[in-house]
């Protein structure tokens, strides 16, 4: 059986293909963003096209790391490339990071140097709008795409998405209120995009951290509870789990009658390794037999 997901399975290619539409929708959303900001004087737009150009470097760096992921496994990677994905999420976390620290320090700058006209237009008002609805659209259907093709990288980028929706809505409360003279609004709004941007880096670095360290996948009592159920199995021992929820792998070991011949010891293992992967959603298992 294969150790990784195949090169050529349908999702890989379909999965690159979602995030070359999301580039370029993404891309199209800074340029507004950026023009607004720049047009306006506002910090806060302009942090937030920051945050949405995060985005496209993502997209960038997803079709770079889903095609490294899909590779067959080799003797360096027996288990294959799959972790590559999880590694570009926690890179996400790493351009959040960039944009978190660049957002505080222009707020506090702005606070500390006093008031600082903001003037935005009713037409830049209505473009950042339309970059709202595009965000939404966006995180809609690049979490939708990322659970049906069972791709780690799609939905910790979807998270952004949908963050960077949340920080246009605070962008655009703190432009109302600045164009009414409350010039701190918008160094105060920036401040509040950077902990939006804190909290979704934590979220990504809860979901990918525990792959990357090979956290055990599920509790070895249950592996063991469902193996022992199976005929001919007198216990369990050497259970080993790993993987993210969509790909998790285990080992375990058997004991079984010292009488049983080759042909016998085979067939119990490979009804444990059936019942374990119905069971309990295993992508791969290893069965060792035992005598007892």
């Amino acid at each position: 059986m294969p150790l990784s997901r195949p090169e050529g399975r349908p999702e890989t290619a379909l999965v690159r293909r979602v995030f070359i539409g999301l580039l370029v929708a993404n891309l199209m959303v800074v340029a507004a963003k950026f023009f607004v900001g720049l047009r306006s004087g506002s910090l806060a737009i302009l942090g937030s096209a920051l945050d949405s150009s995060v985005d496209a470097l993502n997209n960038v760096l997803a079709l770079i790391v889903v095609r490294v992921a899909a590779k067959e496994p080799d003797e360096d990677h027996p288990y294959g490339h799959g972790k590559f994905e999880t590694l570009g999420a926690l890179g996400i976390v790493g351009f959040l990071s960039i944009t978190c620290f660049e957002l505080v320090r222009g707020a506090v700058n702005e606070l500390l140097q006093g008031a600082h006209p903001v003037g935005v237009t009713d037409s830049q008002l209505a473009v950042l709008v339309l970059t709202l609805g595009g965000n939404v659209v966006i995180a809609w259907f690049e979490n939708r795409r990322g659970r049906e093709l069972r791709s780690e990288l799609l939905v910790a980028d979807a998270a952004h998405t949908r963050a960077d929706a949340l920080i246009t809505v605070g962008v655009l409360v703190g432009v109302l209120f600045a164009r009414q003279g409350w010039w701190w609004i918008d160094p105060v709004v920036a401040i509040a995009v950077a902990l939006v941007i804190v909290l979704v880096a934590y979220r990504i670095l809860v979901r990918t951290v525990p792959v990357l360290v090979d956290q055990r996948a599920l509790p070895t009592g249950e592996i063991r509870q469902t193996a022992e159920t199976v005929p001919g199995v007198k216990s369990a021992y050497g259970i080993r789990s790993r993987g993210p929820s969509d790909l998790r792998y285990a080992e375990v070991t058997i004991a079984v009658d010292p009488k049983a011949d080759v042909a016998a010891a085979h067939a119990i293992a490979d009804q444990v390794e059936e019942r374990l992967k119905n069971d309990l959603q295993l992508h791969e298992v290893t069965v060792h037999v035992e005598p007892c």
